[in-house]
């Protein structure tokens, strides 16, 4: 009988789901070898563009926000910097408890944040709490991505295939097309229900993701010691050098001098930090001799520096310098996005990376060129062209950093990379955001909008000078090719 009783037990346990999971669920079928579970697209794709799609709609939102409140844009300016705050600070920490705990907790943990930032957001009463609201936003939205990248490294380590060119395209695409469409889908929004809108259709949005990693994201087991603790002091002074930095380039004066000491004061504190601790927040010192995945850092603060000054100071000033409505300037970009979408679905199998990158800040140049010609008589016919000019780098540039780090980083600490990839993405839309902010003090001006050409056209260039004698892109290239 105890035989018979040992033999069932070991059967019963053979049937239970992967992952412990109960309750009479069926279980998953297992992917077969060689091949990576299409059952993990849905859930990585939708979390990973839940800050993107946030990033870009509240473009078309600002100029309402603003009429309601009665703010100044150097007001609902902060409406994008408070969610980039939070962002650049929450991606790698949750990035590094990805790493270490494995995506499904964080997964859900962030996408729940998200729909109670939602509905914080379409019932506040005040820009303080609209604000607030962003910041959790910021906060929540910053673990998918992480654990999107963490699952592709798994199921490539599962599978064989250290180069899942397909899945990163996927990642990639979704994120600049959600990004570039966000200003058209945002517009529709407003048309519907008033501003508010953007901020209620997080509450779906999170409700799908939860139901999605409910039902699809493995459970995993712990990858580090449980005893690790994480870097609070490291982490307190990165978002202050970040708070004061940021504070003073909204409002730059010398009456305000004490920002930038302190931001030098939090920098320095930082360094010895992270230095000198047993477990860094960023592990300074591994960074400084990775120096190819430096240099993918630093072109994704250029690039993306470029991406959004255009997308926030074009919006702004297709709406009060040019004079259209929320929904028609939504309209107009909306062939940005397309183009977006189609140059990264055409290369995104490539691995040419260094192509990718060189004529992403050429196009990027051409575009900021292409602002200086615009002025309040403009014809529809140009501020359309004007937005399909930008479209292309923002389908190369992306994709490319993306490539490129996934063979730079460690693959143990994929997540934590993946995440600091996106702090710097959004140090590039900060600074953005405060270029839009000293450059449009009264409103979005034609020569306001001229200045900022200016200003985005030298950090393109300065892009283009990074990229062309980067001879390591060549070699990530080349890897990627014979691992396919």
């Amino acid at each position: 009988m105890s035989g018979s009783a040992t033999l069932l037990a070991r059967l019963r346990a053979r049937r239970r789901p992967p992952g412990g999971q109960r309750f009479g669920r069926r279980p998953e079928r297992p992917a077969p070898a060689g091949e990576f579970n299409r059952r993990l697209l849905a859930p990585m794709v939708l979390g990973s563009v839940l800050n993107p799609i946030n990033s870009s709609m509240i473009a078309v939102a600002l100029v309402p926000v603003g009429i309601a409140f009665g703010a100044p844009p150097a007001e609902t300016a902060w409406l994008v910097t408070a969610l980039y705050l939070a962002t650049a600070v929450g991606q790698p920490v949750l990035g590094r408890l990805v790493d270490d705990h494995g995506p499904r907790r964080l997964y859900l943990a962030g996408t729940a944040l998200v729909g109670l930032a939602g509905l914080l957001g379409a019932l506040a009463p005040s820009l303080g709490l609209l604000v607030a609201a962003r910041v959790l936003l910021g906060l929540g939205t910053s673990a998918a991505y992480p654990a999107a990248m963490h699952l592709t490294r798994s199921e490539a380590e599962r599978t064989g295939r250290s180069s899942p060119t397909g899945v990163l395209t996927a990642l990639a695409v979704a994120g600049q097309t959600v990004a570039v469409i966000g200003p058209t889908f945002g517009g529709l929004l407003i048309g519907l229900g008033g501003w508010r809108t953007v901020f209620a259709v997080n509450v779906p949005l999170s409700l799908t993701c939860l139901a999605l990693g409910l039902s699809r994201l493995p459970a995993a087991a712990p990858r580090r010691d449980r005893g690790d603790r994480l870097d609070h002091t490291g982490i307190a002074l990165f978002a202050a050098l970040l708070l004061t930095l940021m504070l003073f380039v909204m409002k730059p004066g010398t009456a305000r001098w004490y920002l930038p000491v302190l931001t030098v004061l939090a920098a320095a504190g930082f360094a010895v930090r992270e230095t000198r601790t047993r477990t860094p927040f960023i592990d300074l010192r591994a960074l400084a001799r990775n120096r190819p995945l430096v240099a993918t850092y630093l072109r994704q603060v250029l690039g993306n520096t470029g991406t959004y000054a255009f997308l926030y100071g074009y919006t702004q000033w297709l709406e009060e310098g040019r004079g259209l409505g929320a929904a028609t300037a939504g309209l107009v970009l909306l062939p940005l996005s397309l183009t977006g979408l189609a140059v990264s679905a055409v290369t995104g199998r490539s691995p040419a990376v260094r192509g990718k990158l060189v004529a992403g800040s050429v196009f990027q140049m051409a575009a900021a060129a292409a602002l200086l010609l615009l002025d309040p008589a403009s014809p529809v016919v140009l501020l359309v062209a004007v937005g399909l000019l930008a479209g292309v780098p923002q389908g190369l540039t992306g994709l490319g950093n993306q490539a490129a780090l996934y063979h730079q980083a460690d693959p143990a600490a994929i997540a934590s990379a993946a995440g600091l990839l996106r702090t710097f993405m959004y140090l590039g839309a900060m600074a953005a955001s405060a270029a839009n902010a000293a450059y449009f003090p009264h409103g979005a001006t034609t020569g306001g909008l001229h200045h900022l050409a200016l200003f985005m056209l030298g950090g393109a260039g300065l892009l283009f000078l990074v990229v062309l004698p980067d001879r390591s892109l060549g070699r990530v290239g080349a890897a990627a090719r014979r691992r396919n």
